[in-house]
């Protein structure tokens, strides 16, 4: 794993839906990266991927080894069970967020990816830190998730 991106991810939602945002902590080689982005309506479960799609595409090369650790089992359970691969092959067919899976997918594919299930509020550092800055960005919102929008209400 020397070699291998380490990845942090988190997700909030003030009210599910309501305002949103994603935090995400990229390390690699001694170097790091944060990034974050708030939404003005979304919900926890979109910004919790939408934070991993985000890290795997800021990512400057295809077939690096990445290892994500995200606090949700939504996100964690459906790679690593693969029921993400059921999920496409039945076209999303009453399954949320399929637009988020499938761009999710795309970038998937072009690395090596683990992810790492880990207890969220459980003072793991790059876990707090993540959370802190999706709830930061949840309370400035700048975006607009307009699949969101206009699909699911």
């Amino acid at each position: 794993m020397a070699n291998a991106v380490k990845v942090y991810t988190d997700g909030a939602s003030s009210g599910n839906p309501g305002p949103g945002g994603y935090g995400v902590v990229l390390q690699w080689r001694g170097h790091e990266k944060e990034l974050a982005e708030g939404f003005r309506k979304t919900t926890n479960n979109r910004m919790e991927l939408l934070a991993v799609i985000v890290a795997l595409e800021s990512l400057k090369r295809p077939g690096l080894e990445v290892h994500v650790w995200s606090d949700s089992k939504y996100v964690v359970d459906a790679v690593e069970k693969r029921w993400v691969f059921g999920w496409e092959k039945k076209a999303y067919k009453d399954k949320k967020n399929p637009d988020l899976w499938k761009r999710f997918l795309r970038i998937y594919r072009q690395h090596r990816v683990r992810f790492h299930w880990i207890k969220g509020h459980n003072n793991h550092p790059l876990n707090e830190r993540c959370d802190r800055l999706a709830v930061a960005a949840s309370q400035a919102p700048t975006e607009v998730d307009t699949w969101y929008e206009q699909n699911e209400n």
